[in-house]
């Protein structure tokens, strides 16, 4: 069963939001909006407090209605320093819906824009972690729903100033727990501002014991105190690596988008055109690899299924069509299915058993690579050249050419060139599948996958694809095309009919997988890290998963939970004696 999250909201005679979960007001109709800029903002020193900052992250325990960070913008906005880039952290056990949100900061026109821009990005309100992207801010906002010590156990961040803005000690205990204190304790940064409006004992000793600084400050409105709170230390400095991106497929291009939105400089080096690999295709499927059993694996693709939505949706003509029909391929299948469509980390209503059998995801989607790889390619700087190996100088690392020339030297190189990842770092235990798939113009269909796919393209349908593992060399072969018809008339046999005597056209290429069908995202040695063994889910992974790396790279905070970080550490499957063997994952 499904947990209550409802904040059971009810309004005030002055039309302010009530909690009855908590039997408390979010803010007072009157003076809310004065009492954020006092208690939080000049309680952490804002704007003072990010002067001169190239990235600087704000952590909230108690997102609300989003006033308060609807403010933040708001002087972020105004104040921000030149080049700077904002990081918001918000937690929030008992969202309000969107409507709910509109509905209570509508007292404040004042804040119409940024509040418009929250709005636009409410996510469904499942656990787990949501990216969301506020343009025009210079700012990227993480949204977790979930009980706030777990979530603060999972941020792989750290914060410059913190918001505890849950409902009073005495009506929300757990919001201000020893746990909870130890873990912003942890997760912050040095010389970390805290500000909140309760000075109650327990938050005060909580704070004092951990290495703050803990003043008691005059109140706001009819509040006699409020609380302000330093951590000793000294700012760490903002760093500028040069970075390198080796290769051109949707895994650089997700690498290139996240570094550009992180107002950080990157070169491309591919040896050939933009896509020239796997994600060459007329279009591509963004599907979700769906897992009954393993709640870390389902959630981590549950998040980039909606990151990958939200960020294909704002590409011109990214978009083919939208719902994918994943057939049954197995005979578990129904079983398994259902277990999907029962799990909470989905939108409501985004994955339903139709009567004809099989599982709709909603949200999945068919795309056009090309217009998704031009648009986040765009502008950054190219080196067309091929790596042969990479090695490491000092404190950074050269690039060297097939031909033995040097091609560049960079601080943070990331591989992202699918199989070709296997060359550059052969400790990385990546297994080639060869892959072709064949379409024709004229015919069309719905998404659908089952093992293998039919995607509708601009004017004809994709089909496919076969799946050669030890398989290195992508080249078209009519036994290939053969067998893709044959798989097509066992599955969609009308389909197939159709287009008996329609001529293919037909692409190959090698897909990189790991030993247990997960990515591998992270960092492999000091400047090194690697985006890669996506398989056939690249589209839905890269873009999530590429937001990761970078995070790792800049030291800014990640979109993903520390155990799905695990999931996906390039270096889970070494040991102390070399490779070791995989831990078993359950897939259904």
């Amino acid at each position: 069963m499904t947990e209550d999250r409802s904040p059971r909201l009810t309004w005030t005679e002055e039309d302010a939001p009530r909690s009855g979960r908590f039997g408390d007001v979010y803010f007072s109709r009157e003076d809310g909006l004065a009492e954020t800029r006092a208690v939080f903002l000049a309680g952490c020193g804002l704007p003072d407090a990010w002067a001169g900052r190239r990235h600087f992250t704000v952590a909230e325990l108690g997102f609300g209605t989003g006033l308060n960070i609807a403010t933040l913008l708001d002087l972020w906005r105004k104040a921000r320093p030149s080049g700077g880039r904002l990081h918001i952290f918000s937690v929030e056990g008992y969202p309000l819906s969107r409507d709910e949100a509109a509905r209570a900061l509508a007292a404040w026109p004042e804040l119409a824009e940024p509040v418009e821009a929250l709005l636009a990005a409410w996510p469904a309100p499942t656990p787990g972690m949501h990216r969301l992207d506020l343009p025009g801010f210079d700012a990227t906002f993480d949204l977790a729903i979930g009980e706030v010590e777990p979530v603060l156990e999972a941020w792989m961040g750290r914060a410059d100033a913190w918001f505890l803005d849950g409902f009073a000690p005495s009506t929300n205990p757990g919001m201000w727990s020893d746990g909870v204190m130890d873990l912003i304790a942890a997760r912050s940064a040095p010389d970390a501002r805290v500000a909140t409006f309760t000075v109650a004992g327990m938050v005060r000793r909580g704070l004092s014991e951990r290495g703050f600084t803990v003043e008691k400050k005059p109140g706001h409105g009819r509040k006699r105190e409020r609380l302000e709170a330093r951590l000793h230390g000294e700012p760490q400095a903002d760093t500028s690596p040069r970075v390198a991106i080796i290769g051109g497929g949707i895994a650089g291009a997700s690498l290139a988008r996240a570094f550009s939105q992180a107002g950080h400089p990157a070169v491309l080096v591919e040896a050939e055109e933009i896509g020239a690999g796997a994600s060459g295709f007329p279009a591509a499927l963004v599907t979700p690899r769906l897992d009954a059993g393993n709640r870390a694996i389902a959630g981590l693709y549950a998040a980039a299924l909606e990151r990958a939505g939200r960020l294909y949706a704002a590409v011109p003509d990214a978009v083919l069509e939208t719902a994918v029909h994943q057939l049954e391929h197995m005979p578990r299948d129904t079983v398994r299915f259902a277990k999907v469509a029962a799990q909470d980390l989905w939108p409501e209503g985004s994955m339903t058993m139709p009567p004809a059998g099989g599982l709709m995801m909603r949200d999945a989607m068919a795309v056009r690579p090309r217009p998704i790889l031009e648009t986040w390619l765009a502008g950054i700087e190219r080196l067309e050249a091929r790596v042969g190996k990479i090695e490491r100088i000092g404190t950074h690392w050269r690039m060297i050419g097939t031909g033995g020339e040097t091609l560049l030297e960079a601080d943070v190189v990331i591989l992202a060139a699918g199989w070709g990842n296997a060359a550059l770092d052969p400790g990385l235990p990546l297994s080639p599948v060869g892959g072709q798939a064949d379409w024709v113009e004229g015919a069309t269909t719905s998404p659908m996958a089952w093992g293998g796919y039919a995607v509708p393209t601009d004017g004809g349908l994709l089909f496919g694809a076969t799946h050669e593992r030890g398989v290195t060399d992508a080249v078209v072969t009519p036994e290939a095309s053969a067998k893709n018809r044959e798989t097509l008339a066992r599955v969609l046999p009308d389909l197939a009919a159709q287009i008996a005597e329609t001529p293919t056209q037909a692409r190959a290429a090698v897909r990189a997988t790991m030993p247990d069908r997960l990515p591998v995202a992270g960092q492999l040695e000091a400047g090194l890290y690697v985006l890669g063994g996506l398989g056939s889910r690249g589209f839905c992974a890269a873009p999530l998963l590429a937001e990761h790396v970078v995070a790792l790279a800049l030291g800014i905070p990640s979109p993903i939970a520390a155990d799905q970080a695990a999931r996906v550490n390039p270096l889970r499957f070494v040991s102390g004696e070399g490779l070791a063997q995989p831990q078993p994952t359950v897939d259904g």
